[in-house]
Formats: C-alpha cells, structure tokens, sequence
C-alpha cells in the first residue's frame, strides 16, 4: 500500500497490524505506505532510506524489544543523515 506522507515499517507479524491501521486510517481520508522490512540483519538499508526520503514521518512497528529493529533503524538514520536537522 502506498500514501505520500506516512510509512509504516512493520517487521515480522507486525506488518499484518500496520496494514489493519492503513485500512482505518483510510476510512478518515489519509493513505499510508506499508512496507515489510522482511529482515533486520542486516538491515535493508536502501528501502529505509527510500521511505525516509519519500515521506514525512517513518514510523517502524515491530512487536516490542528494546535495542530492537527500531532502534537498529533510527541509528542508520541517524548516521545516514536522515533525521530532521
């Protein structure tokens, strides 16, 4: 599924609940992009920095670890430069 401001980043079963939260969210008028990171060893690090370019906000979904997947994915962008600032 593809929107134009937001992406969600779903890893392993998470991705089933972010495309159930781009449904509801498109019943109030606003498209998500979904995308299934597929891996988080190593990371796919052209696809993170495609969403991150695309969209306005990249939120990752995974089903909770700190030191996880989200984590693994805010500090390549923060040294591939694509946090605001």
């Amino acid at each position: 599924i593809e929107g134009e401001r937001v992406a969600l980043l779903g890893y392993g079963t998470a991705v089933q609940n972010c495309l159930a939260a781009a449904s509801l969210v498109e019943r109030h008028g606003l498209r998500l992009t979904v995308a299934d990171a597929r891996f988080c060893k190593p990371l796919d690090r052209s696809l993170i920095r495609s969403l991150a370019k695309s969209h306005d906000v990249l939120i990752t979904v995974e089903e909770g670890s700190i030191g996880g997947f989200g984590s693994h994915v805010a500090q390549f962008m923060a040294l591939d430069g694509l946090l605001d600032g």
